[in-house]
């Protein structure tokens, strides 16, 4: 049995232990919401602001479920989802006014944010936003690229082995499934593994040539985000191509309209020149025709005289 100096002794430090966990706990207590208002870090970014919808669904969902007891919360919020959805301008206005605020709160909120931020500090929230963003438009651009029959990817020889002996496998769970699936995929040695490496070298040609179909069928339909980076730079290369072929081609045209042009021009003033000097012969034949019947009916009238002298 311990000595009762001991005892106490040791009573004593941890009743004084105690009262410092206790008054630590509530001095930390105490300035954690200081710390929370003064903190830089992502978590401290103020929050969304609240929709219309969710004020109605905050204020109705106890009531529906006090109206139907034993209902899921899903389908008590279908439930809430179709009330809303014939509410009247005038029923959902309250609820429109409660968001209008919460959206003023929320942009005063984030200008005190973005103020007390670091330049690195609102790069790195910007970085965030950033990959954010990208990870929201890849998850459009793939199911866009599914609603309009985007061809699935090849699989490879494991992939295809798995989806043949999974039924088959050991395990009670999939994990255990797929553990053993890959201990004996690789047990076997090239030869067994033969089959399947070709099944996905074929499979391989057929999404070569499936996709190579859709891409060009997107590119029709304008829409080249959707394709592969590759093929975008080999579809815009083979655009300016074309558009310099035509450009090449119009010039030329141009080119021989002008020289046609030129040409009927020159023929037609040199038939100018030709009816022109054809006029001027003309012209001197005629005076030397007149010229002509002159003397001659000068001869003509001096020939008598002669006689009568």
């Amino acid at each position: 049995m311990a000595p009762f100096g001991l005892i106490s002794v040791g009573n004593a430090l941890v009743r004084s232990l105690g009262l410092f966990s206790s008054a630590a706990t509530l001095r930390c207590s105490s300035i954690a919401p200081a710390l929370k208002l003064f903190c830089t870090s992502a978590e401290s970014r103020p929050k969304s602001p609240i929709s219309a919808y969710s004020y109605y669904m905050k204020a109705q969902f106890g009531v529906f479920k006090r109206q139907y007891p034993g209902t899921t919360q899903v389908d008590i919020v279908k439930k809430i989802a179709q009330q809303w959805n014939i509410l009247t301008p005038e029923q959902k206005r309250p609820f429109e006014e409660l968001s209008s605020a919460s959206k003023e709160q929320y942009k005063v909120n984030l200008k005190n944010y973005m103020e007390q931020l670091t330049p690195a500090q609102a790069k790195a929230l910007e970085e965030k936003k950033r990959q954010k963003t990208a990870k929201r438009n890849s998850i459009r651009k793939k199911r866009e690229q599914n609603s309009l029959g985007k061809p699935k990817g090849c699989r490879t020889a494991f992939n295809i082995f798995m989806a043949e002996h999974f039924e088959e496998a050991k395990g009670n769970t999939l994990p255990d499934k797929m553990r053993n699936l890959q201990e004996t995929w690789k047990s076997f040695d090239a030869s067994q593994k033969q089959v399947y490496v070709q099944l996905a070298e074929d499979d391989k040609v057929r999404y070569k040539n499936e996709i190579k179909v859709w891409e060009e069928h997107m590119s029709e339909l304008g829409k080249e985000h959707l394709i592969r980076k590759k093929v975008q730079k080999k579809t815009a290369v083979k655009k300016d191509s074309k558009k310099k072929a035509k450009v090449k081609k119009s010039t030329a045209k141009g080119r021989t309209a002008k020289g046609s042009t030129a040409k009927g021009s020159t023929a037609k003033g040199s038939t100018a020149k030709g009816s022109t000097a054809k006029g001027s012969t003309e012209k001197g034949s005629t005076v030397k025709e007149s010229t002509a019947k002159e003397s001659t009916v000068k001869g003509k009238a001096g020939r008598p005289a002669a006689k009568r002298a």
